[in-house]
């Protein structure tokens, strides 16, 4: 039994790299859906569909927690699942809560009213179908009051990461972050809504400034994670290495996924 992480593409393995360090003891199965991606220019439907069948998946393989490391089908599609469709023996877990427990300061399961918080200026850069959802901004006002966020379409963007074109990815960066300016020339904060942007972290950083702190997610899952598995022992593996699935082409996959991280990695054909 291992944990299983979901992803539309690469950028899960930010994730699963993280958690993988924090909980080395622990068991992953990844699952990246790279022959549907990218999920981020899909209507909701479409997106509720491929995350099922990915999610089931991993179920087949054994998970009995499964993280959707993808913002988009966190977005469009966990509340969906989770009113009608996950087992009950089962758990599936989204990242956009974590990154606003982060923002507002709360533990994982703190269910107290909304209350104000540090920031109130905070700046979404996330793929078109999460900016649609406003899935961040009905999270936010259960955990916060008196918060406004400005949310930028990162279109382009994910593409060009999965692709290798770093340059192209940062030129990207810098344009949505212009564009944010013009909407809200001095956000306190930005919250990096895509499990990609963290590989341009520091990019984002100089585009922003140093005065806004910039939350990406893959740390900030990680911690949540290993709170909940202190609490939920019985849905973690007995430790091992990991395993990777692919729907697209493992070797193609191979390659941008040991680019992608800079060390090898091997997929399997899921």
């Amino acid at each position: 039994m291992a944990v299983g992480i979901f992803d539309s593409g690469l950028g899960g393995l930010t994730v699963l790299d993280a958690v993988a360090r924090r909980l080395p003891e622990v068991e992953f199965t990844y699952l990246g859906d790279n022959a549907n991606a990218p999920y981020g220019v899909r209507d909701a439907d479409a997106i509720y569909e491929l995350t099922v069948a990915g999610v089931q998946r991993l179920f087949d393989e054994g998970c009995k927690l499964v993280i959707l490391a993808c913002n988009t089908a966190s977005a469009a599609a966990l509340r969906r699942m989770q009113e009608g469709w996950i087992p009950t023996d089962k758990r599936v877990l989204g990242v956009f809560v974590p990154l606003i427990e982060a923002l507002t300061e709360r533990r994982w399961g703190d269910n107290s009213p909304p209350r104000e918080v540090a920031v109130n200026c905070v700046a979404l850069f996330a793929t078109p179908a999460t900016v649609r959802s406003r899935a961040f901004q009905r999270e936010l006002s259960f955990r916060a009051v008196g918060v406004d966020v400005e949310a930028q379409a990162c279109g382009g963007l994910v593409d060009a990461i999965e692709e290798g074109d770093m340059i192209l990815a940062e030129a990207l960066v810098r344009s949505h972050v212009d564009a944010l300016k013009r909407k809200m020339p001095e956000p306190q904060a930005a919250m990096l809504g895509c499990t990609h942007y963290p590989l341009l972290q520091e990019t984002f950083q100089e585009a922003l400034g140093p005065d806004v702190r910039v939350f990406s997610q893959a740390d900030v899952v990680a911690e949540s994670l290993a709170d909940y598995l202190a609490r939920r022992p019985e849905m973690a593996g007995e430790g091992g290495s990991s395993k990777f699935l692919t729907t697209g082409d493992p070797r193609k996959v191979s390659g941008q996924a040991t680019q992608f991280l800079r060390r090898e990695i091997r997929f399997e054909k899921a």
